[in-house]
């Protein structure tokens, strides 16, 4: 589980990177470029903008055992047994930042004898659930996944080990140990 501190410093950073994809001009196509070679993936020029991104969120009603999975864009809602969740934004890192981490902000409406309460307004990672945890006796809601684009940057690097490696024994010493 994340300390405070990085949690904060993830927030800050996924804050910084909405903010920026918001106020970056879009790219202008150039006149007459050569068709790209084909790839995997298809090339994108900036982060995927705040209203195309796609949410999938889960929800268990605990009083009937019913769990639903749902899927939303920032500013969409779903009512789900006497709920409405309530899609705002969400973040996910570039695939070549480690750890890869999402986010979301979600907004809870409860709707009991006619009167709406908000149970809940504040953001949820998948990766870490019980970071920012959505405390309600009835429902659970979870985000389960992010999904946005990246313009192209650096290649993922995998995770270094933290762990430190014993120096290399050379075959001759290990030979004469063994006699």
């Amino acid at each position: 589980m994340p300390r405070p501190s990085e949690a904060l410093a993830l927030v800050a950073s996924l804050m910084a990177v909405a903010a920026l994809a918001q106020e970056a001009p879009p790219a202008a196509a150039p006149a007459a470029a050569p068709p790209p070679a084909k790839s995997a993936a298809p090339r994108v020029a900036q982060v995927t903008p705040v209203r195309e991104r796609v949410l999938l969120v889960g929800a268990l009603a605990k009083r009937t055992g019913e769990t639903r999975f749902l899927t939303l864009k920032p500013g969409q809602y779903i009512d789900f047994a006497g709920i409405r969740i309530t899609a705002r934004t969400c973040e996910t890192t570039p695939p070549w930042e480690w750890p890869k981490l999402q986010g979301a902000f979600l907004q809870v409406d409860e709707r009991l004898a006619g009167q709406v309460k908000r149970v809940f307004s504040g953001w949820l990672y998948a990766e870490s659930p019980s970071l920012n945890v959505m405390q309600h006796p009835r429902y659970d809601v979870w985000l389960k996944s992010c999904t946005m684009r990246f313009p192209d940057g650096p290649s993922p690097k995998p995770p270094s080990s933290p762990a430190k490696k014993s120096p290399d024994v050379p075959e001759s010493a290990a030979d004469s140990r063994a006699r």
